[in-house]
């Protein structure tokens, strides 16, 4: 039996969920063999089947937005087009990159295809430091020690797997990702951390509610890894 997913805000119209990462969104072709999913389980508790307003990765962690009816869910994907929702992530990266910055890098539509030959659309990603780390373990036989940064990613657009590929583009890519990232990096910070996942999530969402346009705010307060490494007790195992 699959534990219920925890709720972070619920009404009449919409549910707010901290979707744990290794867990599909909604069943998928790409992932044929895994019969579990946010949508799944939600239908099951509640009796009715929600529609979901927008993507998470499967290996992402965070707050997710389902809509309880067809015309919320019109709705909040309207807000999600015009831009009107606001989504801001925690994510580990590899290498120390500057203070702050804007990634303005149009990508092309589907991810899963060669980039070459598909038209492209804009995509901005704003991020900050959040806490540098420099761990006593080799994964360049040049040097002693590895660089690390926990960053906050601020989304300015929708596009599929935009922060891991933003990431990958800027020379910073994602930990835990093994589409846009690197082998390497992924299994010594899984040595190090004792965590196999993708380090990336969303740690709150703003948007403007179905029923009368008024801001809600929810956040998804991370888990006991993300924790260590916001208060830097993660320099030590």
């Amino acid at each position: 039996m699959t534990a219920p997913l925890p709720r972070l805000h619920e009404d009449a119209r919409l549910i707010v969920v901290d979707k744990p990462p290794g867990l599909l969104v909604h069943r998928s072709a790409l992932d044929a063999h895994e019969h579990d999913s946010v949508v799944d389980r939600v239908g099951l508790e509640t009796g009715a089947r929600p529609w979901p307003v927008h993507r998470l990765d499967k290996g992402t962690s965070g707050a997710l937005v389902l809509a309880r009816d067809a015309e919320a869910a019109r709705r909040l994907g309207a807000a999600f087009e015009a831009g009107t929702v606001a989504k801001r992530y925690l994510a580990l990266v590899r290498g120390w990159p500057a203070d702050a910055g804007r990634i303005d890098h149009p990508l092309a539509r589907d991810p899963e295809r060669a980039s070459a030959g598909q038209p492209t659309r804009p995509a901005v990603t704003r991020y900050a430091v959040i806490r540098r780390f420099d761990w006593p373990f080799a994964v360049d036989d040049r040097h002693p020690s590895t660089r690390y940064a926990l960053i906050e990613a601020i989304p300015e657009t929708g596009r599929r797997h935009q922060i891991r590929r933003h990431l990958k583009h800027l020379g910073h890519p994602l930990v835990g990702d093994a589409t846009h990232g690197k082998g390497v990096h992924n299994r010594a910070v899984a040595a190090w951390l004792g965590v196999t996942r993708l380090w990336l999530h969303a740690a709150s969402i703003e948007l403007p509610h179905p029923d009368d346009g008024r801001p809600l705010h929810v956040a998804a307060p991370p888990g006991p890894h993300w924790t260590r490494l916001l208060e830097g007790s993660a320099e030590e195992r």
